[in-house]
């Protein structure tokens, strides 16, 4: 191939493979885009639990980041785990000081990563308020899970309703497209997009498994991926929640506690990038 789309994860690093940069980059690759990373910090983790973060200094995220956007760009990217304050800063600074040489970051997929499967904080408390005011008006779509809903909103995330206003109150905030997941409630899997003026649903039945380490990035990482190769919003996310679908159906035992998803799911039922 002479060119390929490009897309680009700034996240933490997941060192048991399931979640993070390592799911991001596998879903790119599955998706057929070209995948860069931006490290903004390494997490001792696996199945189980995690053990220990280690942030990396914001200046150093902002010098990744700033190499890939000089050199290789970008036509869309996600964050997903930020750590703190501090980081979500650098990454909204230098998104602003390259909007305009940088079309593809109108395409920024942000992953509001808060807790992990286990129970583990991923982001500090005061950088949620970071992420509310730098980074979500930058957003073109955001990935609330109903914890994370309730965090950005301040209100109780429990059902269908209490969904719609969620995703109101968060695109006040200013995304272009809102997209709360409904995973954790019971009954089919049920996702709830909002533009400002409607709502769309995106529905699967709910596969029985413990083994959904992962889902969320992989989800973020394929909005991202059918991004970059051109799809608009709305059908970006429905083949995302395509790909995270056959992920889950696919989910490998791997460990003792929450395995990841299959990555490979996608190409192994015949449903490649291309079809």
């Amino acid at each position: 191939m002479s060119s390929i789309p490009r897309a680009m994860t700034i996240a933490g690093s997941d060192s048991g493979g399931g979640a993070g940069i390592q799911a991001d980059l596998k879903t790119f690759t599955v998706l057929g885009v070209y995948g860069t990373s931006v490290i903004v910090a390494l997490t001792a983790q696996n199945t189980l639990g995690v053990t220990g973060i280690h942030a990396v200094p914001p200046e150093f995220a902002e010098a990744q980041l700033v190499a890939v956007l000089e050199d290789i760009g970008t036509d869309a990217l996600k964050t997903g785990m930020l750590a703190n304050a501090e980081i979500v800063r650098v990454v909204a600074r230098v998104l602003r000081r390259h909007r305009e040489s940088q079309k593809g970051l109108a395409n920024l997929v942000v992953d509001p990563v808060m807790v992990s499967k286990s129970g583990h904080a991923l982001l500090e408390r005061e950088a949620c308020t970071a992420l509310r005011s730098d980074l979500l008006p930058l957003a073109m779509v955001v990935t609330p899970n109903l914890f994370e809903a309730e965090v950005l909103t301040g209100e109780r995330v429990g059902d269908m309703d209490e969904m719609r206003r969620a995703a109101a109150l968060i695109h006040g905030m200013g995304p272009r497209y809102v997209v709360v997941k409904g995973g954790h409630l019971g009954g089919p899997a049920v996702d709830l997009m909002f533009d400002g003026n409607g709502f769309v649903e995106f529905r699967h039945d709910r596969i029985e498994t413990r083994n959904t380490h992962g889902t969320g990035c992989t989800y973020s990482a394929a909005i991202a991926a059918f991004l970059a190769r051109g799809l608009e919003p709305v059908e970006a996310v429905r083949e995302a929640k395509e790909y995270v679908t056959a992920a889950i159906r696919g989910a490998l035992d791997i460990g003792g506690g929450h395995g990841p998803t299959n990555h490979m799911a996608w190409k192994e039922w015949g449903r490649g990038p291309c079809r």
